[in-house]
């Protein structure tokens, strides 16, 4: 687990390195783009030493990572520079002084956005965030039932018109791009046939009241970005339950257990079944995670407000610090949710607890 929780914290220190790399070569000026073009020297020279980008590249690159590392160290004598302690949106647990200096226990901290006057990165993320998980969690979540589900029957009958069956539709459902399927389903299903269904087009998880008396759940909406979103995964996971279902079948404990007189769901459900659970869940927390960074299209094509239409919105407007902290939050959803996985693996192969 030591090895597994620093190799993470490998891939978010490089995951870091090429967003601050990727947008420091980008052409522009940041300070122009915070200030709209309606500056002045003065305060394009105030902007560049409030967030340092005056400073040398390198210099840069030490400000960011300091910004983003729970433990970090602060001049104390300086109370207007980029790396005090008091710069606004900082949440301090503990400091302790060393000197004129300190080390600071923390959370990390994103920055301002660009173009939303001074506003926390966090906040915009805590705000939006929440929305995806509830999307992509749906999404796998239907994914993974009926992908297992549907493998267990194809593998159940090997080569017949249902197996085939599914063969083709899981080919085109890994086949079909997620903007594709987007749009033809918000065409189809909230447009087209609207009066049937009873979908929009487009809609957010929280709605505002049509007497303007607040906002509500309109769970309803969310029934299309999430059906579209677990399309391709869905198409993944019959596949691969079904060739790891097929291999588990062979193995000699198998035909051991029939031999005793188990009852067939029993030889299924209880020994063919969890052993080829390992590959399954390792295509489903890949998917999980990346449905984080997937949902940006299928966000923006029905107007779901989550983390991946802020990132369209962002982009659109040149607001970096909102791009960057939002990869950086998908990038750290990938590395818990691998951490996680490890942890599932130890329970579903006992073998994996001695090693």
């Amino acid at each position: 687990m030591a090895k597994s929780l620093g190799y993470s914290l490998a891939v978010l220190w490089g995951v870091a390195t090429v967003l601050f790399l990727l947008f420091a070569v980008l052409p522009g000026d940041p300070a122009r783009m915070m200030l709209d073009q309606r500056e002045d020297s003065e305060q394009l020279a105030a902007i560049r030493a409030k967030y340092g980008f005056d400073k040398p590249l390198a210099v840069q690159y030490a400000y960011y990572l300091n910004d983003l590392s729970p433990i970090s160290w602060h001049r104390t004598d300086e109370s207007t520079a980029l790396n005090a302690l008091d710069k606004p949106g900082y949440q301090i647990a503990l400091s302790i002084p060393i000197g004129n200096r300190a080390v600071a226990l923390k959370a990390p901290y994103l920055r301002e956005s660009f173009q939303r006057n001074g506003t926390q990165v966090t906040d915009i993320i805590a705000s939006t965030l929440p929305n995806t998980a509830v999307l992509a969690l749906a999404s796998i979540s239907l994914a993974f039932v009926m992908g297992v589900l549907l493998g267990i029957i194809s593998a159940l009958r090997p080569n017949s018109f249902i197996d085939r069956s599914l063969s083709v539709l899981s080919t085109l459902g890994m086949a079909l791009p997620s903007f594709f399927s987007a749009i033809l389903i918000a065409w189809l299903f909230g447009f087209l046939w609207a009066d049937w269904t009873g979908l929009n087009m487009t809609g957010s998880l929280y709605t505002v009241d049509d007497f303007g008396e607040g906002v509500r759940l309109n769970y309803k909406n969310l029934i299309l970005p999430a059906f579209t979103l677990g399309i391709r995964p869905l198409a993944v996971i019959t596949q691969l339950t079904r060739s790891s279902l097929l291999d588990v079948l062979q193995h000699d404990y198998i035909r051991t257990a029939r031999a005793k007189g188990l009852k067939p769901v029993q030889v299924i459900w209880k020994h063919a079944v969890r052993n080829a659970m390992n590959p399954v869940v390792t295509a489903t927390s890949g998917w999980f995670a990346s449905m984080l960074a997937g949902a940006v299209f299928v966000e923006y094509i029905f107007g779901w407000n989550g983390l991946g239409k802020e990132i369209v919105n962002a982009l659109n407007q040149l607001d970096l610090p909102v791009v960057m902290g939002a990869v950086l939050v998908i990038g750290a959803s990938f590395v818990l949710i691998n951490l996680g996985v490890d942890v599932v693996y130890r329970w579903l192969d006992p073998r994996l607890k001695t090693k």
